[in-house]
C-alpha cells in the first residue's frame, strides 16, 4: 500500500482502531485491561512491529501531538485535592491518610533513587535521576478505577492509595519537567522556569477571580460554551508559553489541568473534558506509540532484554517496602494487594520516555523498553491487587439519633429491622429514674448532657447519617452546625419554629424536619391521594434513592440501561430541580434516581450506578 504525506488511509485506520479496540475488551469480558494498554498493543499489531499498515501521516503526527498535550493535561485535571483536606474529627481515630501517603511516598522516592543508581552501578543506563523519576511514578489513570470497581475509594485504606497515587503524579511530572528543562546545561533555563510557575500562579488568581462571576455561569451553556473555549484557550496558552520559555510542554499541559481541576468543581463540565479527550485525542496518540515502535529489536539486545525484568522489579520494590508501614493497621493481603496496585505505571513513564528520546537523553531502543514495561505493569498490577486484596465486606450504614422520645424510638426499631445499624443518644435521667430498663429493647446510649463534648465522645459525631431531633430547637441547631464543622455528609434536624427554620433554611449542609408540618402533609396527602402513601410507606424497600456516580453511565437514556430490567424510574432529581423520566431522558453524574421496584433488582442497580 502507498501512502502520501496527507493521506487520510493511516488516520482511518488508526480511528478504527480505537473505535474497535473498546468494544473487544466489553465483548470478551477484558475489563482488568486498562483501554489504553490494548490501544498500544493493536498499534504494535497493525504498525512496524507488525502489518505496517500505518505510514508516516501529517494529519497523524498532529492529532497524536494534540493527544499527547491533551493526556498531560487530563493527567492535572485527575489530581482531586479535596482529597488532601482532613474531613472533621471523624477520621481521627485511625490512620491519618495524608500524613501516611506522605511519608510513604518519601518512602518510595528514596528507594527509588537508590535502585536507579545501582542500574547505573551495573552499567545498563547512565542517567539515575530521569530513572529515578520512572520507577517512582504511579498510575492515576490505573488506580482510580480499580479502587472504585473495588469500592475502596472512600475506605481509609482506599484513601492512603489514592492519595499517595496523586502525590505520586503531581510530583513527580513537576520533577520531570524541571529535569529536561535543566538537563539541558543552560543556566538561564532554571529562570525561565521561576518566571513560567510565577506566570502559571497569576492566571490561577486572575481565573478564580473571574470564575466566581455571574457571567461566566451564564456562559458557559448553550451554544457559547464558554466554559470549554476557556479550558482549551488555557491548555494552548501554558503550552505555548512553556515552549516560548524553553520549558518542557507537558508541564504547561499538567499545569492547566491542575488549575482546571482546583477552580472546577462541576463534575458534569469534567468528565464533558475527559470523554472528549479519551474519545478521540488520546486513543490516536496511544495507537501511535505501538504503531512506532520497534517491539522485536528490543529482542536482539541482551543489555534491553535484562533491564526489562530488572526495571519491573525495582518499580515493585519501590512500592511494596515503603507501603509497609501501614501493617499496623492492615493485613498483610491488604498491605502486599496496596503495594502491587501502586506498581502501576503508565502516562508518565510513556511522557518521559516521549520527551527523553526527543532531548536526545534516550534512544529508541531505551524508549522501547520503558514503554513496554509500562505495559506490563498495568496488566500485571491490576489483576494482582483484584487477587491478593480481600473482598470489602459490606458496611451497615449507622444512624446516630440524639434524643430519645415518641417520635425517635419507634423509628429507630423500624431502622433496625431494615438493615440499619441505630445508635440512639439521650440526657441521663435523674438517678430515681430506671430509664435504662425502661427502653432496654431500644440500642440507647445515655451520656451525661446533649453537649458536643459528651455526644462527641459517646462516637455520634463518626455516624453516617446523624439525626438532631430532642424538643428543643436551640439544641438540635446547635448540634447541626457542630456535626457541619465534623464532615459529616447526611444530616438532618428537627426545628419546629417556623422563624428558625427560616434561619437555617440557607445552610445547604442541613436539612430540616418538622413533625408538626410533616403530620399536616402526611394527612392532606391520605386524604387526596392515598394509593401514593401507601406505595411510600410499605415496609418491602420497593421505592428508594440510587445515585449516578458511574462516568460510564453519563449520558446514557434510560431505554438503553441493560439492568433497569421491571424496575421504574419515577424520577431524576437534578441539582434542585427534578425530570419526569422517559425512555429518551439521559442519566448524567450527579444525578438522583428515584426508582420503584424489587428489592435486589434495585440493590444491582444501586452497585452498577453509585
Amino acid at each position: 500500500m502507498e501512502h502520501h504525506g496527507t493521506s487520510l488511509d493511516s488516520l482511518m485506520i488508526v480511528v478504527a482502531i480505537a473505535f474497535i479496540v473498546p468494544i473487544l475488551l466489553h465483548r470478551f469480558k477484558l475489563k482488568m485491561i486498562p483501554v489504553v494498554v490494548a490501544e498500544i498493543v493493536a498499534g504494535l499489531i497493525v504498525g512496524r512491529s507488525g502489518f505496517n499498515l500505518v505510514a508516516e501521516d501529517q494529519w497523524l503526527e498532529l492529532l497524536s501531538q494534540l493527544g499527547f498535550i491533551y493526556l498531560m493535561f487530563l493527567s492535572g485535571l485527575e489530581i482531586d485535592f479535596s482529597s488532601f483536606r482532613r474531613k472533621g474529627k471523624k477520621e481521627q481515630a485511625g490512620p491519618n491518610p495524608l500524613r501516611i501517603s506522605l511519608v510513604v511516598f518519601v518512602g518510595i522516592l528514596i528507594l527509588s533513587f537508590a535502585l536507579s543508581y545501582l542500574f547505573v552501578w551495573i552499567g545498563i543506563v547512565g542517567d539515575p535521576y530521569l530513572m529515578t523519576i520512572i520507577i517512582a511514578t504511579i498510575s492515576l489513570g490505573v488506580v482510580v478505577p480499580v479502587l472504585k470497581e473495588k469500592r475502596l475509594i472512600d475506605k481509609p485504606i482506599g484513601q492512603i492509595i489514592l492519595l499517595i497515587t496523586v502525590i505520586s503524579d503531581l510530583i513527580t511530572m513537576i520533577l520531570l519537567a524541571v529535569y529536561i528543562s535543566v538537563s539541558s546545561g543552560n543556566t538561564e533555563q532554571i529562570f525561565y522556569l521561576l518566571i513560567f510557575f510565577a506566570a502559571v500562579l497569576l492566571i490561577y488568581f486572575l481565573l478564580r477571580k473571574f470564575n466566581g462571576r455571574k457571567v461566566s455561569e451564564a456562559m458557559k451553556a448553550g451554544t457559547v460554551q464558554l466554559g470549554t473555549r476557556a479550558v482549551f484557550a488555557l491548555v494552548l496558552f501554558l503550552v505555548v508559553l512553556s515552549e516560548t520559555l524553553e520549558v518542557e510542554m507537558i508541564l504547561g499541559a499538567f499545569l492547566a489541568g491542575v488549575i482546571v481541576s482546583v477552580l472546577v468543581e462541576n463534575k458534569e463540565f469534567t468528565h464533558q473534558l475527559d470523554s472528549f479527550g479519551y474519545g478521540f485525542l488520546i486513543p490516536i496518540f496511544f495507537v501511535m506509540i505501538g504503531v512506532n515502535m520497534e517491539v522485536w529489536e528490543l529482542f536482539t539486545d541482551t543489555q534491553i532484554l535484562l533491564f526489562i525484568p530488572l526495571l519491573l522489579l525495582a518499580i515493585m520494590i519501590s512500592k511494596l517496602l515503603p507501603i509497609l508501614m501501614i501493617k499496623k493497621w492492615y493485613n498483610w493481603k491488604q498491605v502486599i494487594g496496596s503495594g502491587v496496585l501502586l506498581s502501576s505505571t503508565l502516562s508518565l513513564v510513556i511522557a518521559a520516555a516521549t520527551v527523553a528520546l526527543e532531548v536526545g537523553i534516550i534512544d529508541e531502543k531505551m524508549q522501547g523498553a520503558l514503554i513496554l514495561v509500562a505495559i506490563i505493569s498495568c496488566l500485571i498490577a491490576p489483576i494482582g491487587f483484584s487477587q491478593l486484596f480481600p473482598e470489602v465486606e459490606k458496611r451497615k450504614c449507622v444512624i446516630a439519633i440524639v434524643g430519645a422520645n415518641h417520635i425517635t424510638l419507634p423509628v429507630s426499631k423500624d431502622l433496625i429491622g431494615e438493615g440499619y445499624e441505630v445508635v440512639l443518644y439521650s440526657a441521663q435521667p435523674p438517678a430515681e429514674q430506671s430509664k435504662e430498663e425502661k427502653h432496654s429493647t431500644f440500642p440507647l446510649i445515655e451520656v451525661p448532657s446533649l453537649s458536643t463534648e459528651h455526644l462527641s465522645e459517646a462516637g455520634t459525631f463518626k455516624a453516617d447519617i446523624t439525626v438532631f431531633a430532642t424538643m428543643d430547637d436551640n439544641v438540635n441547631i446547635c448540634l447541626g452546625k457542630q456535626a457541619v464543622e465534623e464532615g459529616i455528609g447526611h444530616i438532618i434536624v428537627r426545628v419546629e419554629d417556623p422563624d428558625k427554620q427560616a434561619e437555617i433554611a440557607h445552610n445547604p449542609n442541613l436539612i430540616v424536619m418538622s413533625t408538626l408540618y410533616a403530620s399536616r402533609t402526611l394527612l392532606k396527602a391520605v386524604i387526596e391521594h392515598p394509593s401514593a402513601v401507601k406505595l411510600i410507606t410499605q415496609h418491602d424497600d420497593s421505592i428508594q434513592e440510587v445515585q449516578m456516580n458511574n462516568g460510564f453511565y453519563h449520558n446514557t437514556l434510560l431505554k438503553d440501561l441493560p439492568f433497569l430490567k421491571s424496575t421504574l424510574v419515577l424520577r431524576i432529581y437534578r441539582g434542585d430541580s427534578f425530570i419526569i423520566p422517559h425512555g429518551t431522558s439521559e442519566i448524567k453524574l450527579g444525578d438522583r434516581l428515584l426508582v420503584s421496584g424489587e428489592a435486589e433488582q434495585i440493590h444491582e442497580m444501586r452497585s452498577l450506578l453509585e
